[in-house]
């Protein structure tokens, strides 16, 4: 029953990592204005199969957490640059002499 349990939590990680670059491709696509819909329904497909593991994963009694490190395709955002407030008031216009 290990054994069963090691392999679903081996592929649910592959899985993860294989959706993960196809939303990637999917994001690539949107972006030049493609047609993403054989990738769409890859990941449909994706996400019926890692459903039927984990329910798997569950009636066999594991509930721990399943950790995957993959590396990010996407660059990090720059931090936004703060430029300092100047203390200015307002000029609403001239003084008027009384």
């Amino acid at each position: 029953m290990d054994n069963r349990i090691n392999e679903i939590r081996r592929q649910i990680r592959a899985l993860r990592v294989s959706m993960l670059e196809a939303e990637a491709i999917m994001r690539e696509q949107i972006k030049r204005d493609e047609d993403c819909a054989f990738v769409a329904g890859d990941i449909l497909k994706m996400r019926v199969v890692m459903s039927r593991l984990v329910e798997e994963r569950s009636v066999l009694g594991d509930n721990e957490p399943i950790l995957v490190c993959f590396a990010s395709r996407r660059p990090r955002a720059q931090k936004p640059v703060v430029m300092p407030l100047v203390n200015r008031r307002p000029v609403f216009g001239e003084q008027r002499a009384r």
